[in-house]
């Protein structure tokens, strides 16, 4: 689990300060559940009894749990699949057919293979096609929340078990038919401490076993700087030579970009204190992994906040934040001012811009800028996960989860489709993707929706037009944080790259492309 790179972290600075500064969120309002630092849970309390509320339902939570929302959205399979050019499942579907998706999480999840399955069942997908594998050595589920002291201990195997049920719940939904791969390690990541060897020995593994033109995806991160100065680059370069043998046998890469928007964790203090610049993290920032940032996707509804106080002084959500009309279709940078989270994005302080990002050197400047890509990461606007691991702690129920980490495995899936199609036609998998999408020769105005800056009603906070974090302030009222984000534009920027993969022309293309 990274520090202060995700949303947890995020969300518990920006709980602080008002407990510190100004009326206090009741605990069952915290922003969001506990997680991994690049994923979300939506609140429990945002939920309620079907009846129990007059208002619209915004999200409805399929059997067992059948509770709703009023104020947080929520996406199944086939609302995702329609917004991004997919047909909707069938048992039938062969999306993804062929190809391997291999998901890497620390620890894992004891009822992975379990809840896909009922996933599967929900939305009317095919039997799904997944393996849960423990490369560096097998985890221990009877501690759930830790088991020690250290900074892989409090939160350890439940709350990554959520994160790994949402990586390959999701893979699923965009390549059902795909051969879903779940590695789980030992240890949390920990800003490079333990954990991200043990990730990259891992990956390093799943390299050598699985085919040619596997794609993998990596829903974890390490601030570059909490590395230290001029060390980070021998330490990244030893990690990129995992990525580097993949791409020889075509292998891609993927990495969530992270949550936190522009900021980062330096080395001191156990990295526990934000840098007051912009910063990224690895292993998105390497030039051989392609970068998915965050966006909000809204369909069939259209936010529309007053007033930039999220919740009353009781804790209770202010409907003047979270109002909301039905229709409507557009999709934002993910920028949530309510949790102090948002798509990471900016430029690598370790790497020098690659060759293949020449075309955007006006963006980038001298140094590898991230993201390449994105796609919906948004919690209120979240997607639906089934999870039935540690019942005693969790229950039996649906969440809504957001985060890069949703992002990312969904568009390693939709590039397995394009995989598919290229193996169809006699070729190999697409390997170093960013060669591919950076060239000009590529058809971007169809292999991709631009995300521009958006206006959603009147308050301050409905300009989505950045990864500037917001704050609390004593009044319960957020507002910008002081560490400046980077500009949502017209073509290619730093908070969503070249925008979200629209389906039907990014497979097209990856097809085409040699």
């Amino acid at each position: 689990m990274t520090l202060k790179l995700g949303v947890v972290a995020a969300v518990v600075a920006a709980g602080l300060g008002l407990a510190a500064a100004g009326p206090a969120l009741a605990a069952s309002t915290a922003p969001v559940l506990t997680g991994t630092d690049l994923s979300a849970q939506a609140p429990e309390s945002a939920f309620h009894a079907k009846g129990a509320d007059a208002g619209a339902v915004a999200c409805t939570r399929p059997a067992p749990d059948g509770r709703v929302s009023t104020t947080l959205h929520c996406y199944t399979p086939d609302q995702i699949r329609a917004f991004y050019g997919l047909e909707p499942l069938t048992p039938s579907t062969t999306d993804g057919a062929g190809q391997t998706i291999v998901l890497v999480d620390s620890y894992g999840s004891p009822t992975a293979a379990q809840d896909v399955a009922f996933f599967a069942k929900t939305f009317n997908g095919p039997t799904p096609d997944f393996e849960a594998v423990f490369p560096i050595g097998n985890v221990d589920y009877t501690h759930a929340t830790g088991n020690g002291s250290g900074q892989a201990g409090p939160t350890s195997a439940e709350g990554w078990a959520g994160e790994a049920n949402l990586d390959v719940q999701w893979a699923y939904a965009i390549a059902p038919k795909a051969h879903i791969v779940l590695i789980g390690t030992p240890v949390a990541e920990t800003q490079g401490v333990q954990g991200m060897p043990n990730m990259m020995k891992a990956i390093d593994w799943a390299v050598a076993k699985y085919p040619a033109g596997t794609v993998f995806s990596m829903s974890f991160g390490t601030s570059e700087e909490a590395f230290g100065g001029a060390s980070a680059a021998g330490q990244f370069a030893k990690f990129d030579q995992t990525f580097q043998r993949g791409l020889a046998k075509h292998d891609t890469f993927f990495a969530s970009s992270g949550d936190d928007g522009s900021l980062g964790v330096g080395r001191a203090h156990r990295q526990s204190q934000t840098l007051d610049h912009p910063s990224v993290s690895y292993p998105n920032s390497s030039p051989y992994v392609t970068s998915v940032g965050g966006t909000q996707v809204q369909s069939g509804w259209t936010w529309n906040p007053t007033q930039d106080k999220p919740f009353n002084d009781d804790g209770s959500r202010n409907p003047l934040y979270w109002a909301w009309n039905s229709g409507g279709s557009s999709q934002a940078v993910w920028n949530e001012s309510w949790a102090g989270i948002g798509t990471g994005g900016g430029q690598s302080s370790v790497y020098p811009r690659p060759s293949w990002q020449s075309g955007v050197a006006s963006v980038v400047g001298s140094h590898r800028g991230v993201p390449d890509v994105a796609w919906n990461a948004a919690v209120n606007g979240g997607v639906l996960v089934y999870h039935s691991y540690f019942q005693n702690l969790d229950g039996v129920a649906w969440g809504v989860f957001g985060g890069t980490s949703a992002s990312s495995p969904q568009v390693a899936a939709v590039t397995a489709i394009a995989n598919a199609a290229r193996k169809a036609a006699g070729k190999p998998g697409i390997g170093n993707l960013n060669e591919t999408i950076y060239a000009p020769s590529f058809p971007r105005a169809t292999a991709f929706s631009d995300v521009v800056a958006h206006t959603y009603g009147t308050a301050p906070s409905g300009v989505l037009q950045d990864n500037r974090m917001w704050e609390y302030g004593a009044d319960g009222f957020v507002h910008p944080g002081p560490v400046p984000g980077w500009p949502t534009t017209t073509g290619y920027d730093l908070t969503t790259g070249w925008g979200s993969p629209n389906a039907p022309g990014y497979v097209a293309a990856l097809t085409a492309a040699p």
